[in-house]
């Protein structure tokens, strides 16, 4: 009986360990589509593909490989894209829109993991292709994760440093076996990781800038460019995964074609007269007084504003700790004080903004007037004593001024500080010990940054504080960002409503030094290192909303960032021969589902 009991044992045992294929994966709880689902709930299945777009961006390219370190933020738009779609490459797995964080099958056809997360197996469709024909094997995978590790930029060049083994299963699987580095987001985000074909790829060029059209296994392919100054994309007619659920209703146009400008009142102008076709717009007054245009007078424009259900994200000014000027955090809270925000919003922005208290504002992420609980100051742990008190108890609230600009009351709790960081007002200068005054530079990218820049100088001005503004062209602000070589700089942090390794990038100690990433303040805080951990290993929903707004606290507690603004809505002008779904997902409109109505 022993001997047959301990056999049953065993073999339940056995049977857990055994990973059944899914045709999807959520980082909380389960997708919300069945196996068998036809397409996403937010496109229209029926859209007939056809008629081309344009679109226009500001900038400039001089490249096509989007995974290189080298002119990474000059890379063609299109070819890896989140806005405009991931035209010519693809992932194993496609990101559901009205999901927090689901993904669905496309290269790979199911998933297999175990509750622990400890392995990853991605089950590859065998119908996938390149565009010059060849099938997606699994030795592309293998050699993408590979190569991207050797040649690519951060964060691919990263990933492999999570995983302990790395082996072909069967005809079509591979399987990823993790080890104590990962977390429990390590096998979604392997699912987002970009696939290269490794016959047509030389491995030792990769690194370097190209221009020369690339295979893919994505829905387009380059068909031609002007390097800095457009670049189309034809659709493939062979392209292999036009009928599987997660690309039913998506990819509606036969050419896309992307113009690049160098500012965006020309890129504007060219909407007006028709030769582009869509305009995002960011700007309240812009969006309120700019379309008394004939083409928008007679209906040719159509003006649509969204209501996402997003956090609201973080935009604002943004200090290089690296810069020993900002290394003092009592520094960094002086001068965020010293900016007027109601002052900017009248006079700038006929008052339509809200001001951004929080990186997760508008969500139950977010810590804005929500005293922590018992559960996240457990979390916290003695790292609850690094966060200001009024911020962990709810009650912090950004100053309001009386709107003049020169708020006294406001400016002084600033100079207050800056006193606190050994500066004094000395001639009208405010100095340190040496009698060195305290200045910077704000390096900005355009016009309406630059407004913004201005409105902070004159308010820094009645303080003592020197502030210079650079404004300098696409390439240049690219390649300064890159490396870090800035004072301060504008910056908009985008939030999901599934926060996870991205935040690595950004304030991770580790980012800190490399160049390319998203580590624009250069935090270097072991503290943050392990609230950022502690998100990526939350299980429950209630522990993982507690990660996020103890980590929130601190991030504001650290003053990384002077918070500006936010609008809960998303504003885009089309042409009327643009068509686009009914319904819109959690994440806000998505362009890729769009369709040209001349085709219909």
């Amino acid at each position: 009986m022993l001997r047959i009991a301990l056999l049953a044992a065993f073999t339940l045992i056995g049977s857990a360990a055994v990973a059944e294929p899914v045709h999807g994966i959520a980082m909380h709880g389960s997708p919300a589509l069945p196996a068998d689902y036809k397409h996403f709930p937010y496109v229209n299945p029926d859209v007939k593909k056809g008629g081309k777009i344009n679109y226009g961006v500001v900038g400039t390219f001089d490249n096509l490989n989007p995974f290189i370190i080298k002119s990474n933020r000059t890379t063609a738009r299109g070819m890896w894209d989140p806005q405009f779609g991931n035209l010519v490459y693809e992932a194993l797995l496609q990101r559901s829109s009205d999901e927090p964080f689901t993904l669905y099958g496309l290269l790979a056809e199911t998933v297999e993991w175990d509750e622990d997360r400890s392995f990853v197996q991605f089950n590859l469709n065998p119908k996938a292709k390149w565009s010059d024909g060849q099938t997606v094997t699994p030795e592309d995978v293998i050699f993408s994760f590979e190569l991207l590790r050797d040649k690519g930029r951060p964060p691919y060049s990263k990933r492999l440093d999570l995983v302990s083994k790395m082996e072909k299963v069967g005809e079509h699987g591979v399987r990823f076996t993790f080890n104590e580095k990962a977390d429990r987001e390590t096998p979604l985000i392997f699912g987002l990781f970009p696939v290269l074909p490794k016959h047509a790829i030389d491995a030792e060029t990769f690194d370097r800038t190209t221009l020369t059209p690339p295979v893919g296994s994505g829905p387009y392919k380059v068909k031609s460019l002007k390097p800095g100054e457009s670049i189309t994309y034809e659709r493939d007619p062979n392209y292999w995964g036009k009928d599987i659920p997660s690309k039913v209703g998506m990819d509606n146009y036969d050419q896309i074609t992307v113009q690049y400008f160098l500012q965006d009142t020309t890129l504007f102008e060219s909407f007006k007269k028709g030769d582009i076709d869509i305009y995002l717009d960011g700007n309240p007054g812009h969006w309120a007084n700019a379309y008394d245009f004939p083409a928008a007078l007679s209906g040719t424009v159509v003006k649509d504003v969204f209501q996402p259900k997003l956090p609201s994200g973080m935009l604002g000014f943004v200090f290089n700790t690296r810069r020993p000027i900002f290394a003092d955090i009592k520094v960094r809270e002086g001068l965020s004080l010293a900016f007027d925000f109601e002052w900017a919003n009248k006079n700038l922005y006929s008052g339509a903004y809200k001001r951004t208290q929080s990186f997760w504002q508008n969500s139950d992420l977010s810590s804005f007037g929500v005293p922590a609980d018992a559960r996240e100051l457990e979390l916290l742990g003695p790292i609850k004593d690094h966060i200001d008190p009024a911020i962990l108890d709810g009650s912090y609230k950004l100053p309001e001024t009386d709107g003049s600009g020169r708020d006294r009351k406001v400016l002084k709790q600033a100079v207050d500080l800056l006193k606190q960081a050994g500066y004094t007002i000395q001639g009208g200068k405010m100095a340190d010990s040496n009698g060195k005054q305290l200045a910077f530079e704000i390096m900005t990218q355009n016009p309406d940054q630059e407004k913004l820049a201005v409105a902070y100088q004159r308010s820094l001005q009645t303080i003592g504080v020197a502030a210079s503004i650079r404004t300098v062209d696409d390439s240049q602000y690219q390649s300064r960002t890159n490396t870090f070589d800035y004072d301060m700089i504008m910056k908009a942090y985008t939030s999901s409503l599934s926060p996870g390794n991205e935040q690595l990038g950004r304030w991770s100690s580790a980012a800190r030094t490399r160049e390319g990433t998203d580590s624009f303040a250069g935090a270097n805080d072991p503290n943050l290192d392990t609230l950022i951990d502690h998100l990526l290993r939350a299980r429950s929903t209630e522990d993982f909303t507690a990660s996020v707004r103890s980590y929130d606290r601190l991030l504001l507690s650290s003053h990384y960032v002077l918070p500006l603004y936010h609008i809960d809505q998303q504003w885009v002008a089309r042409n009327k021969r643009i068509g686009r779904p009914d319904t819109m997902p959690l994440y806000g409109y998505q362009l890729q589902t769009w369709w040209d109505t001349s085709a219909q």
